[in-house]
């Protein structure tokens, strides 16, 4: 469905959940794939070339990039985490991890890997945001804000790159099947189906093929968009 034969991406958080299955489909689909996370968890393996690296921390993210060849012009950053509690019971380190590595890491990439964007003149940024960050959720007072400014660096870095041939999006989930996902409570995602308009919930394989969309040249007057795949949960 895909051909990204002799394109070359990062993926973050690429070593499991949404990222995994984004890796695996731009490598299945012939590109060469970089994952930046922190470790690969529980699997043995990662898709393409694994990189350690804490996307949280600016000097890391940079020493990644620079070691990459220079003509690496995919981008998808996907690497999140979650501190739920309300805002009054919030500590101030499950606030701002949230913030620096949902919203700081997205803002790292762009910033190492534009440059070299700009000097080829192409390149695709997808940014996975949430539909959290766009109607926000109780609990989650960091993980929707740090969603919901994605959205805010995406429209901007579209502005900035794109006279340069760079689009940037990003793709809003909602509730998606991820293995993880299917270890909830049954009524935790009852509750989730019932929001639906299609009574189906999202795979990772239906997150991974919006993306993929929007890195192929089908998508290449597309910028600045944000595209929901909840299955009609947030309308």
């Amino acid at each position: 469905m895909w051909n990204f034969t002799g394109r070359k991406a990062i993926v973050t958080g690429g070593a499991s959940g949404i990222g995994r299955t984004i890796a695996e489909m731009l490598e299945q689909a012939g590109a060469e794939v970089h994952v930046f996370d922190l470790s690969m968890g529980d699997a043995e393996s990662s898709p393409g070339t694994f990189h350690e690296v804490n996307i949280g921390d600016p000097a890391s993210v940079q020493a990644a990039v620079d070691s990459l060849p220079n003509d690496v012009t995919l981008l998808v950053n996907n690497a999140g985490i979650t501190r739920d509690k309300s805002i009054a019971k919030m500590s101030d380190d499950e606030w701002s991890s949230v913030i620096n590595i949902n919203l700081g890491g997205a803002f790292y990439l762009i910033r190492a890997l534009a440059p070299r964007l700009r000097e080829q003149g192409y390149g695709r940024i997808v940014n996975i945001t949430s539909i959290n960050g766009m109607r926000g959720k109780f609990g989650q007072a960091n993980y929707s804000s740090a969603k919901a400014g994605m959205i805010g660096l995406t429209k901007t870095a579209a502005r900035e790159l794109g006279g340069k041939g760079v689009t940037v999006n990003a793709v809003a989930p909602g509730m998606v099947l991820t293995e993880m996902a299917k270890k909830l409570p049954p009524e935790f995602l009852q509750k989730a189906l019932d929001e639906t308009v299609l009574k189906e919930l999202a795979t990772p394989e239906d997150i991974a093929n919006a993306v993929l969309f929007l890195l192929s040249d089908a998508a290449r007057m597309i910028t600045g968009e944000v595209i929901k795949v909840d299955s009609g949960q947030y309308i």
